[in-house]
């Protein structure tokens, strides 16, 4: 393992700059975040686009796994500007679309065969040969690209926060529940429900 920019990166394998800078925010390098890399930038190719600035290109992503790291550093797409859609599918599954293109999207889907099956080496060994893999083979090898349908979410909109009328913390608005009369956040409501 070598150092490079502050991180254990292996010796014998190609880590591409940007993918070392996802590496340093997402912690470490690891195959997941690799995942999100390879699958990410198939898309921003795809798409002929680069990093969001703002709300301009959408991802929902159907897995919480540190490949949705790499997403958000590669495309700028995070949930606080409102243009990353978390769908828990349990999928390596990113669906992409610019706003400046309704209707359309890329979806990018890990291939079952993508790896083949696990054999005797060890741990480590066998992490350095998925992340050769998935930084060395074709995109073809790895994920099914696909352009489909997609229906763009809203826009991220601000409203204003409330104090919740049990525990007193501010609230957006339209997630305050109603519950006797009173105002609460979520948490409360389902805590005096249940």
């Amino acid at each position: 393992m070598k150092e490079v920019k502050g991180m254990r990166m292996p010796d014998n394998i190609h880590i591409p700059e940007d993918l070392q800078d996802a590496a340093r925010f997402h912690g470490h390098l690891c195959p997941g975040l690799a995942i999100g890399y390879r699958a990410t930038r198939a898309a921003l190719e795809r798409m002929g686009l680069g990093r969001s600035r703002d709300e301009e290109l959408v991802c929902v992503v159907e897995n919480d796994s540190c490949s949705v790291d790499a997403v958000q550093y590669l495309a700028g797409c995070t949930f606080g500007k409102g243009n990353l859609v978390f769908r828990d599918y349990g999928k390596q599954v990113f669906t992409f679309a610019s706003r400046s293109r309704p209707g359309r999207g890329i979806r990018v889907s890990l291939r079952a065969d993508a790896f083949p099956p696990p054999g005797d080496e060890d741990p480590v060994a066998r992490r350095e040969k998925a992340l050769r893999r998935l930084l060395e083979a074709p995109v073809e090898d790895l994920f099914r690209v696909e352009e489909v349908d997609f229906q763009l979410p809203e826009e991220a909109s601000i409203y204003p926060s409330l104090p919740c009328e049990r525990c007193g913390e501010p609230t957006m608005q339209t997630r305050l529940v109603e519950v006797d009369g009173k105002r609460l956040c979520i948490p409360c409501s389902e805590a005096l429900r249940g």
